[in-house]
């Protein structure tokens, strides 16, 4: 079963009129995850589609979405497969991919219809292609990690990047996870926003009384959302990107736009936030 929603882009000028219900309207998706679903969010921020598959005891397919124009889903798209679940199995091209908990799998544009199956909770990233990467399976042992923060800051975490020039080729997809350190719930602060680029953050590994306060808006203008597990939430180029939990949690996050340049990040001095 495939259901397939659009979020449509807006101007900062309006996101600020906007209350609680319009602000999770617009940017907050929850959900994501049901069995024998394939559920994706087409959102007009730099294309970007997110979304999941649950295929519990039988094998879901994906294959044309009307919303791209395609004869196929990944006629001029990449995409990238996360597993937050149990073992599961990501078939493309005649080839099958075992993926744990915590893998990714990379799919390069024009692979042809993608096949889930086993007891993986499979979260989907897919952004526009202009030419072809090498579909390879990333594992943990493979990503790039990169250790920050401190206990003393409430920030001590780790980023895991998976789709990362440094690890794996893609054409503009970036993505990865951040692990936090028990104690430690803040991240992405100092802030910062990269007008060439929009992001997605999946929230997940958190108890189901945990939150996350997800921040957002212009750096004058900011805005939360409340994030719950396996939740995510649409950050468009022009809002920073940050947050704080209840406890500690994991976040993936991804950008597609510009460049595939990590670093390329305007901040934002504490100073200036409002």
């Amino acid at each position: 079963m495939l259901n397939t929603q659009t979020r449509y882009a807006i101007d900062p000028a309006t996101a600020k009129t906007l209350d609680t219900d319009q602000l999770r309207d617009h940017f907050h998706v929850d959900g994501l995850f049901a069995d024998g679903e394939i559920k994706l969010i087409y959102s007009h921020y730099d294309r970007l589609i997110l979304g999941s598959a649950v295929p519990g005891a039988g094998t879901l397919t994906l294959d044309k979405v009307a919303e791209t124009g395609t004869a196929t889903f990944l006629k001029r798209r990449e995409m990238a497969v996360l597993n937050v679940g149990g073992t599961g199995t990501v078939t493309v091209g005649g080839e099958s991919y075992t993926l744990e908990k915590g893998e990714v799998v990379y799919i390069g544009m024009g692979a042809g219809p993608v096949a889930f199956a086993g007891a993986g909770r499979f979260y989907i990233l897919s952004a526009p292609a202009h030419r072809t990467c090498p579909t390879r399976l990333i594992k943990l042992s493979d990503a790039r990690r990169v250790e920050m923060g401190s206990a003393e800051a409430a920030n001590e975490r780790v980023i895991l990047q998976f789709l990362h020039p440094e690890v794996a080729e893609s054409c503009q997809l970036l993505m990865g996870y951040t692990q936090f350190a028990e104690g430690s719930v803040w991240n992405t602060m100092p802030a910062h926003t990269h007008d060439r680029r929009m992001e997605a953050y999946l929230y997940f590994d958190m108890p189901s009384d945990r939150r996350v306060f997800h921040i957002m808006g212009e750096p004058t203008q900011t805005r939360h959302i409340v994030m719950a597990n396996e939740e995510a939430v649409i950050s468009p180029p022009w809002s920073v990107h940050a947050g704080a939990g209840t406890g500690s949690y994991t976040f993936c996050w991804a950008m597609a736009g510009d460049n595939v340049d990590f670093t390329d990040m305007d901040m934002v001095p504490m100073e200036a936030l409002r």
